[in-house]
């Protein structure tokens, strides 16, 4: 799960099922925890994007950073990954984490709710990894983070199976490959390739 997350409990009903009301010390713990950061094959994953140097990367809700480093480093020489959340404290912690490790292509971006705000339009690929279940609307965030991905860009998303996800009991928090591909549909983008690692999530590639 990335850190679509609120950094304060004064926040309305809606924003508050998009964000979750942990502090960014309680996500911190949750998504640094050594059993989920096992279980979610970061080396895999990013290997089976086929990343190449030089490339662009958006790494959304990129939470506590786990998978970003490892795209950064897919992406070196002149690529960068843009490191997006919408809890400045989850941004400021993945920019120190990678100052810390010295990593230098990592820019953190602080996001807004229906729009990633990169600053610029030059995405190879946008990375969704358990984050899309926690956006309230998800065909408005889909259709605006489109234009930020290059006519031959691509975006992989990866989400929980409903049914066996951690929210099937919980509806608002649920999406289905089949309703992305419709959000994806509308934003211009098709399905190019699947990969099936993951035993309670998709993973789902698409390309205009």
């Amino acid at each position: 799960m990335a850190g679509f997350v609120a950094a304060a409990l004064c926040v309305t009903p809606a924003a508050r099922a998009q964000l979750g009301a942990r502090t960014t010390e309680q996500w911190l713990k949750t998504l640094d925890a050594q059993a989920r950061v096992v279980k979610l094959r970061v080396d895999e994953a990013v290997a089976a994007l086929k990343l190449r140097p030089n490339g662009v990367v958006a790494d959304i809700g990129a939470g506590s950073g786990v998978f970003t480093l490892s795209l950064a480093k897919a992406v070196a020489g002149s690529g960068k990954v843009y490191a997006v959340d919408i809890d400045q404290g989850l941004v400021d912690h993945i920019a120190k984490k990678a100052k810390d490790q010295k990593v230098t292509n990592v820019q953190a971006v602080l996001g807004k709710f229906t729009d990633p705000n990169l600053p610029a339009r030059d995405v190879d690929l946008a990375f969704i990894y358990d984050v899309l279940h926690h956006i309230e609307n998800r065909a408005e965030y889909l259709k605006n983070l489109a234009p930020y991905v290059k006519p031959a860009g691509r975006i992989a998303v990866i989400d929980f199976y409903p049914e066996l996800g951690p929210h099937k009991n919980d509806p608002t928090l649920q999406t289905t490959k089949d309703q992305n591909k419709a959000w994806m549909a509308a934003a211009g983008f098709k399905p190019v390739a699947e990969h099936k690692f993951y035993d309670d999530k998709w993973f789902v590639v698409y390309a205009r």
